[in-house]
């Protein structure tokens, strides 16, 4: 496995990341247990997770990430554990305060309660799963601070910020003296690539690692998509039906390297300079093996010139891409 600073901290990661979105509601928990063993053996030391994930039953998966933890063996200490704050608990203590958002109040309130679920002390990497408009920055960087200090948190990251969110964000934590954030988790693969206008090249600018979500778009990018076993819903079927073309010419390049289609997105991904480490999200044990393959996969220009043919992106970053 090939490791990469996140960021500009100093936290060492591995180029993959163990999604765990579907633990609980997709995956049981002795199947979740073994993909995480084989993970951790694998060197994939990047583990992510949310408060919400859990689907109807919110806060299952982190409940069951603390129990693998409490099987001992080193296992929290070897990975680098991240989760995200944002969400609806529906936690009818909360009151008014109930609901989707960030303020300080809720922040301490979830991240204590993440904390007992996952059965830790502390967590590495504390993430914003949106951007909250209603909260100030001298707010959020105010309890920020304090969970660092108190040693419940190392590090700060995003997700789903807006290229102006992160240049606001990193400007308000110099001006408190603090690091601020080290990462931003977004949506980004072959077929949403909106992101290279100026997500990618601010984090790239401001030191921050991109962990993008969804790097197989939702299995769209997937070795069995134009198949139909990859697809588990009429929109998922749309949307092949909508990027067939796209699709086949893709398949048909992904046979002319000799890999699956999900290799080669995946690899494609990490090939970006901005990236630090795709989002995996293996629903069974044999999903994560055919992962795990990825770091070992180089593309070459002509490959990468192809693929950009068959999914073109904006071509540069803002305001190139459109302008002078």
């Amino acid at each position: 496995m090939e490791y990469s600073y996140l960021g500009k901290s100093g936290l060492k990661v591995s180029r993959l990341c163990l999604g765990t979105m579907n633990f609980g509601p997709e995956t049981e928990e002795k199947e979740a247990f073994k993909i995480m063993d084989a993970a951790l053996d694998a060197g994939i030391n990047f583990f992510d997770t949310a408060n919400v994930y859990g689907r109807d039953r919110k806060g299952w998966t982190e409940e069951i990430i603390g129990r693998w933890f409490q099987q001992g063996g080193g296992r929290r200490e070897k990975v680098v554990l991240a989760t995200k704050v944002y969400g609806d608990m529906k936690n009818e203590n909360d009151g008014p305060n109930a609901g989707s958002g960030l303020s300080a109040y809720k922040i301490r309130r979830h991240l204590d309660a993440s904390l007992k679920r996952l059965q830790t002390d502390h967590i590495e990497l504390y993430q914003m799963h949106h951007i909250d408009r209603n909260v100030s920055w001298d707010e959020l960087w105010g309890v920020f601070e304090s969970v660092v200090d108190r040693g419940q948190v190392d590090y700060i990251g995003s997700s789903n910020f807006a290229g102006w969110h992160i240049a606001v964000a990193q400007a308000e934590a110099k001006a408190r003296r603090f690091l601020g954030l080290v990462s931003e988790q977004h949506l980004y693969n072959l077929n949403e690539r909106s992101a290279e206008l100026e997500v990618l090249p601010a984090a790239q600018a401001l030191g921050l690692g991109v962990i993008p979500w969804s790097p197989l778009a939702g299995g769209l990018l997937g070795r069995n998509a134009l198949a139909g076993t990859g697809s588990r819903s009429a929109r998922a079927k749309e949307k092949v039906e909508q990027n067939r073309a796209k699709l086949e010419q893709f398949a048909a390049l992904s046979r002319e390297l000799g890999e699956k289609e999900d290799v080669i997105a995946l690899a494609w991904v990490l090939s970006h300079p901005a990236v630090t480490a795709p989002i995996i999200g293996p629903r069974t044990l044999e999903q994560l093996e055919d992962a795990l393959r990825v770091p070992e996969v180089k593309l070459t220009d002509d490959v990468l010139a192809r693929l950009n043919e068959i999914f073109p992106g904006p071509g540069k970053p803002a305001p190139e891409a459109y302008a002078w």
